[in-house]
């Protein structure tokens, strides 16, 4: 589940392979449909139900986010404009690019707090026979609990201490806070752990759950990429 703004939380390759190995390893001998326990289907059944609700309450927020975010950037504008003049481009500007990225997150995802919320209590009980199946659920659910947790960051007074300093040190927090946003990694479930328990509508559901988180990473891909440079160039940062 990818929500609206900003760019996008890691998913690297490494983590994604390292989670689907764990998962086919935990799964090698994957139940037959007809031999799926009762409690992998319902807990199956509930966590795509739940998912879905959350990409349809997400889509339909796109514009609410979007009009939020357009919200900080004429705040950004007016409080800090070109806080950042003068800064370097080296191995200190991916702190604060990355840090635009967290403010725009902490809108987006912050505008489907509830929804997540929701979602969160709802797969942190659910149960499958496998546990790599439960924690990986978990895990999910906690990424995104996480990133709808997330507070607007103190963007102005950090680039305006980093240039304090003569562009030469990061604010301590910057850091941190970085740090700590690069470790969320969104893995949901894939489709291919879940097969062997759906039934009834769960194969069409998780289809069009699909296509909708489909329209959720083409809004991060376009109008949020623009919307990050133009924070950017609001504060006079570099890329």
């Amino acid at each position: 589940m990818v929500t609206t703004g900003g760019m996008r939380v890691g998913r690297t390759l490494v983590a994604a392979l390292a989670v689907a190995l764990a998962l086919t390893t935990g799964l090698a001998l994957a139940p037959a449909r007809a031999l799926a326990a009762p409690a992998d289907v319902t807990a199956t059944h509930a966590y795509i139900q739940a998912n879905a609700a959350l990409a349809r309450t997400s889509v339909a927020r796109i514009s609410t986010g979007q009009a939020k975010i357009e919200r900080l950037i004429g705040d950004y504008a007016r409080k800090c404009p070109a806080a950042g003049a003068g800064s370097p481009q080296d191995e200190n500007t991916g702190f604060f690019t990355y840090e635009v990225g967290i403010a725009l997150w902490s809108v987006a995802y912050g505008t489907n707090a509830g929804p997540i919320r929701t979602f969160s209590n709802t797969v942190k009980r659910l149960r499958w026979s496998n546990g790599a199946i439960t924690r990986a659920a978990q895990r999910y659910a906690s990424s995104l609990q996480a990133l709808a947790n997330l507070a607007l960051p103190p963007l102005c007074e950090d680039v305006r201490s980093w240039r304090a300093s003569g562009y030469r040190v990061v604010p301590p927090a910057t850091v941190s806070l970085v740090r700590r946003v690069e470790a969320i990694e969104l893995l949901p479930l894939p489709q291919r752990v879940l097969a062997p328990y759906e039934r009834g509508s769960d194969t069409s559901t998780f289809a069009q759950t699909l296509r909708l988180e489909k329209r959720l990473e083409e809004r991060e891909s376009n109008p949020g990429e623009h919307d990050l440079l133009k924070v950017l160039d609001t504060l006079t940062l570099q890329e």
